[in-house]
């Protein structure tokens, strides 16, 4: 802490370094095709491109089945704002807004822990943990309403918090302004989230008002009712100008979430058993945290011991996290990506708590980021080995990787240095990651420019293991009009020939295709959702034949290929 002995502008540098880190780790490599994220990106990107070619905001426009109205309209109106309706459709353009709004959520948490302790480095603490954990790199990067949604969900709290007794007494003015927030929220999620708001908005003002129910009831209610209210009114618009509201009801309210509560079986059993229990859901606080796990949950138990010492913020932010689990827990489906909206929170504890923190917990934390570092340096060694007379990677990433490891040592071997470089570590054990996948976007991983060209305006068949898959490969064959074949048929290069003229296939890194077909080019690609024989074969060695592969544009000359509606991942 800066008031601990040593030199404070030091520490400043440190940490003004440390930050600097993890702006650049968030916006680097983010036109990867390879980033960790979630399967929704797809559909999300093809309801944001034809909407844009529609040239109308609303209705929205989708190709997939039963996937139109999945969500509400500003995160496919936020995409095509940012790539200029379409007309710069990139990675790039798609997620940069979401990494902006990541970087304004981790300004939240620095202002929190700073205000809340009077203490510059506690605030510096809060963004770094917030940005180290694995849930914030994986749904905080990509084109996916979770950015959005934490950041507007997480802003009234802050501003409540944070101005404390003039925000809890303002009688118009705040109760307006978190009911914009609010809405704004809704419009990229859900009106669903009103409930875990609602719930933890009347506990605050309760909380305030020290538990005197009538006096909350007669000074506070009409102040949440203003926000919810609010909140509502403005989600209320889609149905307004949505030329087809009875979709909208049909598709997102009943189906998207209605849906949810239905136990598809036994809820009770569900309830308490299997991978979307209550119990699942519990733990997917550290499970979020990522590598920071263990310091998160030493910060649970950190924190029950001392209930009875807990300052009023650290109350407020732990009734935050608890109006969410209860929520999340009544739904048949459960998932720790529900609780995104605590993480922000979540951080802002562990920062206050950070000194309190066991010096031997700080090295379990560090011994798994040194193990998943190890096993970047496994991959890489034998990829390159695997890729005969080809330089995979460079000196600059190898020298990363020992700088990484170097770090993790000191922070080992000098407990006074652990707390500070614990999330340090973790922030460039994801830039290695990152680095590790680079060749994979790079020349290794893309068609020649001359292939790319080739295929434009062409029909191309992909292979698609998830819903909407084969939007990626707009990014990867600009131009070129592409079509989804189910990739779990598992059909060899031939079997294809026989179908389609012009295709893509994965093949394991020493393949050559097949025979009497053209090779156009080929790329380097990463595949995922193996199945479960292949996980035990991977298991059991074979790591290289099913998670690295190489991708083959084919063309068969004299083959007539027809476009089968029912046809890819829909």
């Amino acid at each position: 802490m800066f008031a601990q002995p040593g030199n404070p502008r030091l520490h400043l540098v440190w940490y003004l370094l440390a930050t600097m880190l993890a702006v650049f780790v968030y916006f680097y490599g983010l036109d990867s095709q390879h980033i960790p994220k979630n399967g929704d990106e797809y559909p999300y990107a093809h309801i944001t491109r034809l909407t844009a070619d529609s040239g109308h905001l609303l209705p929205l426009q989708s190709e997939l089945d039963n996937m139109r109205n999945t969500k509400p309209p500003l995160l496919f109106w936020q995409g095509i704002a940012s790539t200029h309706r379409g007309q710069g459709w990139t990675l790039w353009n798609l997620r940069y807004p979401s990494v902006i709004y990541t970087l304004l959520t981790a300004g939240m948490t620095f202002l929190l822990g700073w205000k809340i302790s009077r203490n510059m480095e506690t605030g510096f603490v809060a963004l770094l943990i917030y940005l180290a954990f694995f849930s914030t790199y994986r749904y905080g990067r990509p084109f996916l309403v979770n950015p959005a949604e934490v950041f507007w969900f997480f802003l009234p709290f802050f501003t409540l918090l944070y101005w404390r007794n003039s925000a809890f007494e303002s009688r118009f003015l705040v109760p307006v302004l978190m009911g914009i927030e609010v809405g704004i929220g809704l419009l990229y999620k859900s009106f669903a989230l009103i409930a875990p708001v609602g719930l933890c908005l009347a506990w605050w003002y309760l909380h305030y008002r020290e538990y005197r129910w009538q006096h909350c009831l007669r000074k506070d209610v009409f102040k949440v009712a203003i926000t919810l209210t609010l909140a509502l009114a403005l989600f209320g618009l889609w149905f307004l100008f949505d030329p087809d509201p009875q979709a909208v009801w049909r598709e997102f309210i009943v189906g998207e979430n209605a849906g949810k509560f239905d136990p598809h079986g036994n809820y009770l059993l569900k309830l308490l058993w299997g991978g979307s229990s209550v119990w699942a859901l519990l733990i997917g606080y550290p499970m979020n945290a990522g590598l920071l796990a263990v310091p998160v949950a030493a910060v649970f138990v950190i924190s029950y011991r001392r209930r009875a010492l807990l300052i009023d913020a650290e109350k407020m932010l732990w009734i935050w996290m608890v109006a969410l689990f209860i929520v999340f827990s009544l739904p048949s489906q459960r998932s720790a990506r529900y609780l995104l909206e605590a993480m922000p929170g979540l951080a802002v504890l562990c920062a206050l708590n950070w000194h309190r923190i066991s010096h031997k917990v700080f090295v379990v934390s560090l011994l798994m980021t040194g193990s998943v570092l190890a096993l970047f340096v496994f991959l890489s060694v034998h990829l390159q080995q695997e890729m005969i007379g080809t330089e995979m990677y460079g000196l600059a990433y190898w020298t990363l990787l020992v700088m990484t490891g170097v770090l993790i040592l000191i922070a080992l071997f000098v407990p006074k240095f652990s707390a500070a470089i614990v999330n340090v570590t973790a922030l460039l054990v994801l830039f290695c990651f990152a680095a590790f996948l680079s060749p994979f976007d790079g020349a290794f991983g893309n068609y020649s420019l001359d292939v790319q060209q080739y295929a434009n305006g062409k029909d191309v068949w992909v292979p698609c293991n998830f819903r909407a898959k084969e939007e990626g490969y707009r990014f990867i064959l600009p131009g070129a009009k592409v079509h989804g074949y189910h990739e779990d048929l598992a059909l060899t290069a031939t079997e294809l020939a026989a179908k389609y003229s012009l295709f893509a296939v994965q093949v394991p890194l020493q393949d050559t295709g097949c025979a009497n077909c053209k090779i156009l080019g080929q790329r380097l690609d990463i595949r995922g959702r193996q199945s479960e024989s292949e996980i035990n074969k991977m298991l059991g060695g074979e790591i290289f034949r099913h998670l690295f592969v190489k991708e083959l544009l084919i063309e068969v000359p004299g083959i007539h290929s027809t476009v089968i509606a029912d046809e890819g991942c829909r």
